[in-house]
């Protein structure tokens, strides 16, 4: 990602800010998305290290205005943080897990959460978060799944499509 990132910075001059947004979203952005939802869980340095290659990738953008803050240009990029990247992804195949009941070996991962009685909850399409006991379980897709998918507000888990 570094070498990709040197490399636009030397040609960045010569394009426009558009063309380097867009160019900077094929080449980089793409390869910090690639299977980021198996980072869930993952140590800070890591999170950290990859945000530092998109943050250096900014302001190559912005021509390095170092004194902009980053938060600002990652709106103007609509570009989410490295960690809301991951969640987001994890949210995301969840939802088209259960809404198409595909792949099957994740299908049978999720449970629905049916409480003992009736209570508002039984219609907002919760998921059932299994318990676990340690680090590594935490990190398992049957149980970090289900916690970001109820950490959702209930109008967008009822959505009936993505966009």
């Amino acid at each position: 990602m570094h070498f990709l990132t040197r490399a636009l910075h030397h040609i960045r001059p010569a394009l426009s800010d558009y063309l380097a947004t867009t160019l900077a979203t094929l080449l980089v952005q793409s390869r910090l998305d690639y299977a980021n939802s198996l980072l869930h869980g993952t140590s800070a340095a890591n999170i950290h290290r990859l945000q530092c290659a998109q943050n250096s990738l900014s302001r190559v953008i912005l021509f390095g205005r170092h004194r902009e803050h980053l938060s600002a240009s990652m709106r103007l990029f609509h570009w989410l943080p490295v960690r809301k990247r991951i969640d987001v992804k994890l949210a995301l195949t969840t939802y088209k897990i259960l809404s198409t009941h595909q792949p099957a070996y994740l299908r049978s991962l999720l449970f629905p959460y049916e409480p003992t009685r009736a209570l508002r909850s039984s219609s907002q399409q919760l998921l059932n978060v299994p318990t676990v006991r340690t680090d590594f379980g935490r990190r398992v897709f049957s149980y970090c799944a289900p916690k970001i998918w109820n950490e959702i507000p209930a109008a967008i888990r009822n959505a009936p499509t993505v966009l």
